[in-house]
């Protein structure tokens, strides 16, 4: 097993920054592919982004690519999403997830989550 807990959530205005945080504890976590996703109000859960278990691979969704970047520091099992450039659509509860797993993108592979942290963008 593997518990996360996010933190970092807020109320920003558009443009401006967040960083979320991702803290794990219980098995192995460097073993551990970890990605974001976020659920806005009315839509489903979108994948935002992923790192690998060394955190020399990470993934970003379109969306967000150049404004958002994720990392991760083993050493205090947390990995990170650093949200610049916010825009008012980047409004949702955001959640980090877990997998045995190389970068999956499917909410589906992951078996671990989190309990979610909101993010909201005002105009």
């Amino acid at each position: 097993q593997v518990q996360l807990v996010e933190s970092g959530g807020g109320l920003v205005q558009a443009g401006g920054s967040l960083r979320l945080s991702c803290a794990a504890s219980g098995r192995i976590f460097t073993s551990y592919a970890v990605g974001w996703f976020r659920q806005g109000p009315g839509k489903e859960r979108e994948f935002v982004a992923a790192i690998s278990y060394s955190g020399d691979s990470t993934y970003d969704a379109d969306s967000v690519k150049g404004r958002f970047t994720i990392s991760r520091d083993n050493a205090k099992n947390t990995v990170y999403l650093q949200m610049n450039s916010l825009k008012p659509e980047d409004t949702a509860v955001y959640y980090c997830a877990a997998a045995y797993s190389y970068l999956p993108r499917a909410s589906r592979q992951y078996p671990f989550w989190g309990q979610g942290t909101q993010v909201t963008v005002s105009s």
